[in-house]
């Protein structure tokens, strides 16, 4: 923390109206100091190191990187900085993401002001704080069935790419693919390659 014992937030968050707002209501909070914002999860790790971040506030869906994929780049990179997660939709599978990344946090965006300040200072007080209507869905959703090498090529078939573009962006056979692909829709209980996608999404899977 600072010589003046404010604590030292980042921002990350990649619609600039929503991250303005953001940063004045917590700016209004006499302890709390909004020393850096960023619209891209890759520029997150970088905003951190330079402005000597305390916490950091990060939404979840950004260019570059995900708010779970940059959490997860800074506490390999910087242990002591505390991690928030925030998230538009309150998709279980995103809670479990977010914790195996590191996250000290997990809360929805449209909370109150107040109640993001609180959460800023206890994750730096040594807490954990999670949204509990978002613990109680992840709890009844159970655990993500898919491989990480399943959701890795479901990911990729999203756009629409072939058996055969995806064997070649993923450095894997046709067949290979074709398996992969094959047991995701069966585990999500989905009738194709496309509503295995949607379904994964919605439950915060991918």
């Amino acid at each position: 923390m600072s010589d003046d014992r404010s604590i030292r937030v980042l921002l990350a968050e990649d619609q600039s109206m929503v991250r303005e707002a953001l940063a004045a209501l917590l700016g209004l909070e006499p302890d709390i100091d909004v020393v850096a914002q960023v619209a891209r999860g890759d520029e997150v790790l970088d905003a951190v190191r330079a402005h000597e971040v305390d916490v950091a506030l990060l939404d979840i869906e950004m260019p570059g990187q995900t708010g779970i994929e940059a959490a997860a780049e800074v506490r390999a990179a910087l242990p002591g900085v505390k991690l928030v997660v925030l998230t538009t939709f309150g998709r279980p599978g995103y809670l479990r993401s977010a914790m195996e990344s590191g996250a000290d946090a997990f809360l929805v965006k449209d909370a109150p002001a107040a109640q993001l300040a609180e959460a800023v200072r206890k994750v730096l007080a040594g807490e954990r704080v999670i949204d509990p209507t978002l613990a109680a869905a992840a709890l009844a959703e159970g655990a993500n069935p898919l491989t990480d090498r399943e959701r890795e090529v479901l990911r990729a078939a999203a756009d629409g790419s072939t058996n055969a573009e995806l064997a070649a962006a993923l450095h894997l056979s046709q067949g290979t693919v074709r398996n992969y692909l094959s047991t995701a829709i069966q585990k999500l209980a989905a009738r194709n390659r496309a509503e295995a996608v949607r379904i994964a999404r919605d439950k915060g899977w991918l």
